[in-house]
């Protein structure tokens, strides 16, 4: 029965004859005595670490580099470095987040004079900026002889001409070492684009531009350490060979691991946590994946430290399809979290969240952070190239279970013990282009913070409080009504989402 001012989570999910997904439930309305900008995002990813916004980045080989995990620190998130590389590249990528400096490119793309416009037009095409840096053999093992930028090529027609015709030759360059607030000063009396780092014999070591000094000024946000340096995540998986990897990771620096395994709840990934708890106490670690309470005190008891809950609600899984097992995870989340709060363990919500609502949803139910996939997928930082489809600019999405990422490493948390028969649990695919992570990070905690004020809770914290207390109450979603609460009843809609239109408003 309904209920005039809605259920409690207990009583919607104690009476709900089937497990829930996000879309079947709606949260109550709320008093709102207090603006949008009063609103608190802060929350814990596990039981030492603590982020400004509650987002974290899936650690798929289409998801999450070193790209991906720096701006999503400088936006109060956290990154998790994907294993589908080897150790020493998964080492590499943590060691470039460690070490970034706000507003310099470490690892900037270069090309040698032999290369040619087009490939100046292609890496525009491909990556959004044509600032680029032009060295000896076109890598970073060379010195520096050159820069191309739009100016150099606006009005060239011939594409096939080599970048040495076309290169500014006479550079305006830095020592390595240099500051920030002094690079900005360079470019400022120098009314350059661009300036490249250069070491004392020449070679480029960094990169940095107008455009970024502007864009990475201030991050109050950020996710940071003691010891000032951006947080950063990895995902290992369950087997014995990946504890060398381990070993590599914390060497580097890396701030948390995740056990990176479809089923959590398993003997492997039990010694693989008491194996870091006990070689690395100080390392933060999160187990997973589970959907059950007791799948949850079985990792928590190994000596977990966050929980990542989701079996099958991805938008490219197809575990609960193939292998009949997972879980709604609504429920999966309401319950999970409810047991991890008795240890004070935080909860990730992984996977189904597509909108700020489901967000919303997640964290009402008790997680204190999502984790994205098909959301950040689509943005200049996830790796890999754009590509055009019927003129709409894309970028390949491909679930770990797939095929094609099972050939590449991802098997290894799939228990593929037979390698030479792969069963897939998940597909690959193209998302929308959605810009860059720091204004995607943007829009989706301004909303978040709406979202919060109409339910009438100044932080997240104050919202698992009032659902634990019973204060915040849900409802549970009829096909109409969850019909009625989308678009209908137009003669036609353009089926792009607030973000894309905010951007291109």
């Amino acid at each position: 029965m309904t209920s005039p001012n809605g259920k409690t989570a207990q009583e919607l999910f104690s009476q709900s004859p089937y497990a829930l997904t996000y879309n079947d439930i709606i949260l109550m309305p709320g008093y709102i005595d207090f603006a949008p900008a009063d609103v608190d995002l802060g929350t814990k990813l596990t039981r030492d670490i603590t982020l400004k916004r509650p987002l974290v980045s899936s650690p798929m080989d289409t998801v999450t580099e070193h790209r991906m995990a720096i701006a999503l620190a400088l936006s109060g998130g956290i990154g998790i470095i994907h294993y589908n590389c080897t150790i020493e590249e998964q080492v590499q990528q943590v060691k470039k987040v460690r070490r970034f400096e706000n507003g310099f490119i470490l690892d900037p793309v270069v090309l040698s004079p032999d290369h040619k416009i087009a490939d100046i037009q292609r890496i525009k095409q491909q990556h959004g900026f044509s600032g680029i840096p032009i060295t000896e053999d076109g890598t970073l093992k060379t010195k520096l002889v050159g820069i191309v930028t739009n100016r150099d090529i606006d009005f060239e027609t011939d594409s096939n001409r080599k970048l040495s015709d076309v290169m500014t030759k006479d550079l305006v360059t830095a020592q390595k070492g240099i500051t920030l607030k002094q690079a900005n000063e360079i470019l400022r009396t120098s009314k350059k684009g661009k300036l490249p780092v250069i070491d004392k014999n020449g070679r480029l070591v960094a990169l940095t531009s107008r455009r970024d000094l502007r864009k990475n000024r201030d991050f109050p946000d950020a996710t940071k350490d003691k010891g000032n340096n951006l947080m950063v995540g990895a995902a290992i998986s369950t087997k014995n060979e990946d504890r060398e990897r381990l070993d590599a990771l914390v060497e580097a620096g890396v701030s948390v691991v995740v056990i990176d395994a479809a089923q959590g709840d398993s003997v492997y990934e039990h010694d693989m946590i008491k194996h870091i708890k006990k070689k690395h106490p100080q390392l933060q670690v999160i187990g997973g994946n589970v959907a059950t309470p007791r799948q949850a005190e079985n990792l928590i008891k190994s000596g977990a430290d966050g929980l990542r809950v989701g079996m099958g609600p991805g938008s490219i899984c197809t575990t609960q399809e193939v292998m009949a097992v997972g879980r709604g995870q609504g429920t999966a989340v309401y319950y999970v979290a409810s047991t991890a709060a008795k240890h004070g363990v935080p909860v990730i919500a992984d996977g189904g969240i597509s909108v700020i609502g489901q967000i919303v949803k997640a964290l009402s139910l008790g997680a204190s952070t999502v984790m994205c996939g098909s959301l950040f997928a689509g943005t200049d930082e996830s790796p890999g190239e754009y590509v055009y489809r019927d003129g709409v600019r894309l970028k390949i999405y491909r679930g770990m279970a797939s095929l094609e990422a099972m050939k590449a490493g991802g098997g290894k948390r799939y228990f593929t013990e037979n390698k030479d028969i792969k069963v897939a649990q998940g597909v690959s695919g193209y998302v929308q282009d959605r810009g860059n992570m720091a204004e995607l990070a943007a829009y989706l905690s301004q909303g978040l913070r709406l979202a919060l004020q109409d339910i009438g809770v100044k932080s997240i914290k104050a919202l698992h409080e009032g659902v634990k207390s019973g204060e915040v109450k849900f409802e549970l979603r009829s096909p109409s009504a969850q019909r009625e609460g989308g678009v209908h009843d137009l003669y036609s809609f353009s089926q792009t989402d607030a973000f894309t239109n905010s951007r291109n408003s």
